[in-house]
């Protein structure tokens, strides 16, 4: 027995609108809207080894300075995919004691997500 997590399973965001919500996941991250087995109204997507919920809200409340982060595999290749899709985002910096790297972006309801980059990292 272990008193020890294995991962997150998922996160759970409002949306004020879940189509929306699904495709710019999908286009940004490659997520996978998944039908729930119940009548739920939550929008489920997928990355097969992370998951996303989406609650729908008629009202955002201000998420900052809340925030997820995922990590990419290619720094370089991600912010030309965010240029492609017309995706700002913040001034990257690099931490000079381990040369990662981040950035922030925001997706249609303003939830701030960082993007982070180890290139050392093992996987």
């Amino acid at each position: 027995m272990s008193n020890k997590p294995r991962y997150i399973h998922h996160v759970n965001f409002p949306t004020t609108d879940p189509e929306r919500t699904k495709e710019w996941y999908s286009k940004v991250f490659g997520l996978k809207a998944i039908t729930p087995k119940s009548n739920t109204r939550v929008v489920l997507m997928t990355r097969g080894n992370f998951d996303l919920h989406f609650t729908p809200v008629e009202e955002m409340d201000r998420m900052a300075p809340y925030h997820f982060a995922i990590e990419v595999d290619d720094w370089d290749g991600f912010l030309e995919h965010l240029k492609e899709l017309g995706i700002r985002h913040t001034r990257p910096v690099e931490r000079p004691e381990n040369k990662s790297k981040f950035c922030y972006i925001h997706d249609p309801d303003h939830t701030m997500i960082e993007l982070v980059y180890h290139g050392n990292r093992p996987a």
